[in-house]
């Protein structure tokens, strides 16, 4: 591309440096006949599994570290910016190696997000859905069961609004927390950018890893932070303890909507949807 011309204009005459791929069939029944939609969502299983066994963990071990009554309360633990780094830091390295081959979605809010957008079929999103929720149920119970002594103790990692917070402030955290998320997510894998920025092989990974991070950082002390579904009910159903099922439709219900917000917002405010809209609103008035 020429220096110094302006990208909006090339895009506006219809001269794009990239292209959008075709948008997927909502419904494709040939998919099932496909050992690569398999292999994807064994990819999302195994990933999803190791993603809540590490994350828990930390969890789990910094609690029993910071622990007044505890031999290893003089440790401090790693802190919240130590559990904020676990999340981000294996969504980035899990992303990063089962990109190409599921696309390394590891929460059904983002799968949700695309499937909204069309990157996936429906097929393939409940599949993944199913897969990241068995994963994350099986995570945690790998945590419970080696670290059976601390694990109930120390609250199962479960998620839950904090005291002093209403249910509405959790609500909103979550929705707000995953906008950020499928957001970065829809930014950093846009097909403009890749064609622009193909040189650097970690640029969809990183950012979105950051933003869990980032998320992380603002929202533990409120909700302990979900923004994904499926570890929020992978941790329930093995921790079982009232407080976490009460307050659990707010862990799905807060990251489908902030996916469906952050889908809505990238793709039809901010991309050509919002122009082929206009578009075809205009040709048929």
């Amino acid at each position: 591309m020429a220096k110094g011309v302006d990208v909006s204009t090339l895009e506006a005459s219809g001269a794009r440096d990239y292209v959008d791929p075709p948008p997927a069939p909502l419904v494709d029944i040939d998919e099932l006949g496909k050992w690569s939609l398999y292999r994807a969502v064994i990819a999302e299983f195994v990933a999803t599994l190791l993603f809540l066994y590490i994350t828990v963990a930390t969890v789990i071990g910094y609690k029993h570290q910071t622990d007044a009554s505890g031999p290893d309360a003089a440790c401090g633990g790693v802190g919240i910016l130590g559990i904020a780094w676990a999340f981000g830091g294996m969504i980035f390295i899990l992303v990063y190696c089962t990109a190409g081959i599921s696309g390394g979605h590891i929460n059904p809010a983002v799968t949700f997000g695309l499937f909204l957008a069309r990157k996936v079929s429906l097929v393939r999103a409940l599949l993944y859905m199913a897969a990241q929720s068995l994963g994350a149920i099986c995570g945690v119970a790998l945590v419970k069961g080696f670290q059976s002594g601390f694990y109930s103790h120390y609250g199962g990692g479960a998620n839950e609004v904090s005291p002093g917070y209403s249910t509405g402030t959790g609500l909103a955290a979550e929705i707000i927390g995953t906008f950020v998320l499928v957001y970065t997510v829809f930014s950093a894998t846009d097909p403009k950018r890749n064609a622009r920025d193909s040189h650097v092989p970690v640029l969809a990974p990183l950012p979105i890893g950051f933003a869990v991070f980032m998320v992380h950082l603002a929202t533990i002390p409120v909700t302990g932070t979900g923004i994904n579904p499926a570890r929020s009910l992978g941790a329930a159903v093995i921790y079982n303890k009232d407080k976490p099922w009460d307050d659990h439709w707010i862990f799905w219900v807060g990251p489908l909507a902030g996916a469906a917000i952050a889908a809505f917002y990238h793709q039809y405010i901010l991309r050509a949807g919002a122009i082929k809209a206009l578009g075809s609103f205009r040709s048929n008035a």
